[in-house]
């Protein structure tokens, strides 16, 4: 398999080639083009219950689209909703949680399930739910902007805003809080945080779609 992200970082395009055989799976409406001979699947991956969940609780749709490469072979071009930067996450035996919104597609051995973010995180973002996967492949995710890492040492903490974060490896230990004191937390314009413990890493993106929206709505003609 062989791989490529184009028109990086604000307008990132993936374009993958895939030999007889090779498969990935995307999130639905990825697709932008399909080149040589390439095989669609359309299905509920991780299981009936957790694509139900992830359909109401995360917003997302109920299905995904897995591409195979046929006795020919071809290429799958795929691109996010926004635009922003694709990021590459290689995963051996690993886990990780990706924002429902953020997950492009992803190849290998690897499960899908959700992770529930627990009440708080319908406060800080709507979002109760994120994906887990899980296994040996690689995960493509999207970002609302850059893409930046965080890395983190055994023990080192960091505090990140709910609506930068996009992805965080399994290894990390993290929970929703608030950041600074009540008066910070009501008028300071941070709300509720990721407060995380490494080792591990985080994956956050530069720029936060709801904040855009907020400007923009300034604009807008009342009625």
């Amino acid at each position: 398999m062989k791989w490529k992200i184009e028109f990086s970082p604000s307008y990132s395009l993936l374009k993958v080639k895939l030999a007889s055989g090779e498969k990935i799976v995307a999130e639905s409406g990825a697709m932008v083009a399909s080149k040589g001979d390439i095989k669609v699947k359309t299905g509920v991956y991780g299981g009936i219950v957790s694509g139900i969940l992830r359909k109401m609780l995360g917003g997302e749709s109920f299905f995904m689209n897995e591409y195979t490469g046929g006795l020919k072979g071809g290429e799958i071009w795929l691109a996010p909703s926004l635009p922003g930067d694709i990021a590459y996450i290689e995963l051996k035996n690993a886990e990780i949680h990706v924002q429902d919104m953020a997950y492009l597609a992803h190849h290998g051995d690897i499960d899908i399930d959700i992770k529930f973010r627990g009440f708080k995180g319908l406060l800080a973002e709507g979002e109760i739910v994120w994906l887990k996967l899980k296994g040996t492949g690689g995960v493509w995710v999207s970002a609302y902007g850059g893409v930046d890492v965080i890395k983190l040492e055994p023990g080192e903490e960091v505090t990140v805003d709910n609506f930068h974060a996009v992805a965080i490896d399994g290894s990390v230990k993290w929970n929703i809080g608030k950041f600074g004191g009540w008066k910070t937390f009501l008028f300071g314009g941070e709300g509720l945080v990721i407060k995380a413990k490494g080792p591990g890493r985080i994956f956050v993106q530069t720029r936060v779609l709801s904040q855009f929206v907020r400007v923009l709505t300034k604009f807008l003609p009342k009625k």
